[in-house]
């Protein structure tokens, strides 16, 4: 007899936001071919968004940016929301703004079923939430936390420096951004990936990948210069042999 191997597929639980119901219906029937979504609700606006979300706790959102009132920016304020969200609009020139928050993809209608397909397949690269406390971090993850005054995507890859700020960190990215975060130092230390970060002082967390000088200074200490960030980083004595062993 045969063995009969069954393998199990994740669903994702997803909602439409789309001012347009022609637009949500013509997605739904691109979806119907894609059997591990299944479209839980429909939203068309902001307000109505905002209330299915907390009641469906999505896996997945499909988001039109321009809609009446609120936009659909203006909606991942006012939300928590720590999973995937694909924008699928009739206007590209968002296209930057929402990569700039890390959205899984930017879709122009009329949405066509192999662009819709290439997108899904993105699923498979999962984000971690941040308070998911005990889980490391890859470099690859991406964050949907509370930054600041905002809720936005943080990559991990574009995390240059960390620096303590009694209970919250400041953090510096790739893209020139900076914001305060209620997370110690020690754990970032224990989730972040170990091949790229690694603490200096007791103050600050670096991304090795953004070094580009490290310069000598006096009683034995020494600075380093990261790409991006205008001040040297100061390097205490006692992580020194720490990040020597680490760069060889």
């Amino acid at each position: 007899m045969k063995s009969l191997m069954i393998m199990a597929v994740k669903e994702y639980r997803s909602i439409i936001i789309d001012d347009e119901v022609l637009a949500r219906k013509a997605l739904i029937s691109l979806l119907k071919e894609h059997h591990n979504i299944r479209v839980v609700a429909e939203a068309g606006s902001v307000a109505e968004a905002v209330r299915l979300i907390e009641l469906h706790c999505p896996d997945l959102l499909f988001l039109d940016i321009q809609m009446p009132g609120e936009s659909g920016f203006d909606l991942l304020s006012r939300v928590e929301y720590n999973r995937h969200i694909i924008f699928v609009t009739a206007f590209d020139a968002y296209a930057l703004r929402a990569f700039e928050i890390n959205a899984l993809d930017y879709l122009l209608k009329p949405v066509s079923p192999e662009r819709l397909e290439k997108s899904l397949d993105r699923l498979e690269s999962a984000e971690v939430p941040l308070s998911e406390g005990d889980k490391a971090l890859d470099y690859s993850d991406r964050l949907f936390i509370l930054m600041g005054k905002q809720m936005v995507f943080l990559k991990i890859s574009t995390i240059v420096y960390i620096h303590a700020e009694g209970d919250y960190s400041l953090v510096f990215t790739s893209d020139n951004r900076h914001g305060m975060i209620y997370k110690s130092m020690k754990e970032w230390e224990e989730r972040l990936p170990k091949t790229f970060f690694c603490r200096i002082h007791r103050s600050s967390i670096i991304n090795m990948d953004y070094v580009e000088k490290i310069e000598k200074e006096y009683d034995y200490e020494f600075s380093i210069r990261l790409r991006g960030i205008e001040n040297p980083v100061l390097m205490s004595r006692r992580y020194a042999r720490f990040l020597k062993e680490r760069m060889g």
